[in-house]
Parts: C-alpha cells; structure tokens; sequence
C-alpha cells in the first residue's frame, strides 16, 4: 500500500496557556510550518497557533 500524505500535526497557543488544536496536514502541498489565527477559550480571545509535533 501507499503511504498516506496527509499527518496530524497540533497547532499550539502562542498565548502559552497550553491550550491546543488537532489536525491534518498534507505534507506534499504545505512544506513549511503551518500557522493559523485560531481562538483560545483560556485566554478567551483569538491568537496564533504554530505547528508542533504530536508526542
């Protein structure tokens, strides 16, 4: 069988109250570290998420 493009990565709070989102990345399309602007409830506001690995 093939192996699959797609990881999970998790998208961490630069807020740092260690709050965190789950999802997928395609590893052929998006090379780089993925960033989003995303909503942290414990800092009850929206801020950036930085790819980390999931341990």
């Amino acid at each position: 069988m093939a192996k699959s493009n797609t990881i999970q990565i998790r998208l961490v709070s630069s807020a740092d109250t260690g709050y965190f989102y789950v999802t997928k990345k395609n590893t052929r399309n998006a090379t780089g570290k993925m960033e989003k602007k995303k909503y942290d409830p414990v800092a009850r506001k929206h801020v950036t998420f930085r790819e980390a690995k999931i341990k």
